[in-house]
């Protein structure tokens, strides 16, 4: 509320988009492979694709992408960076491979406030985590829907009010929670 207790009225340029995009699924093809260094299966691929043409379809801009290290998440950034524009920062970091979701949200704070919308590429269990951490309401079903499973190549957006730096429980909206699968071809 304002000093005049009416509700406060927010624009769009007040609001802050996060997108938490699990990598897509990686390849087991090689056994002895260290797990930083998988790739992406032909299927992880797909599911890349069909997750970037949905943010194309969106029209989804962001003004920094976080990425792992990760050969998958790397190349799942590859596959999406297309249709999340081309004026945006990109940092690869290697302390997302291993981050927990206290560790991302730390990540998260240290943003500049002026940023308006970040894409983070990550891995479960922290990704998964960090959503439901993060999420105090959302669409019809998106909660229930992320809180089942939170499956490689599935992509949260969350809007907030608050500024990067008091990111905290609950004070974010699902706006929208979708799988490869159940996206066009």
């Amino acid at each position: 509320m304002d000093a005049n207790g009416r509700d406060e009225v927010y624009s769009p340029a007040d609001m802050k988009t996060l997108h938490l995009l699990r990598h897509a699924k990686s390849s087991w093809d090689d056994p002895v492979l260290p797990d930083r260094e998988r790739p992406l299966s032909r299927r992880g691929e797909k599911a890349a694709r069909r997750v970037a043409s949905h943010l194309a379809r969106k029209q989804t801009g962001v003004d920094l992408v976080l990425c792992s290290s990760a050969v998958r998440a790397r190349q799942t950034l590859e596959i999406v960076a297309p249709a999340v524009g081309r004026e945006r920062a990109v940092s690869v970091e290697e302390g997302l491979y291993t981050a927990d979701a206290a560790a991302l949200l730390r990540r998260l704070r240290a943003i500049d406030k002026e940023v308006a919308a970040v894409l983070l590429i990550g891995h479960n269990p922290a990704m998964y985590d960090l959503a439901v951490y993060l999420a105090g309401d959302g669409e019809a079903g998106a909660i229930e829907a992320m809180s089942e499973k939170f499956p490689t190549g599935a992509l949260a957006t969350l809007r907030t009010r608050a500024t990067w730096d008091l990111l905290g429980q609950g004070t974010c909206y699902l706006e929208s929670f979708v799988v490869p699968r159940e996206l066009p071809r």
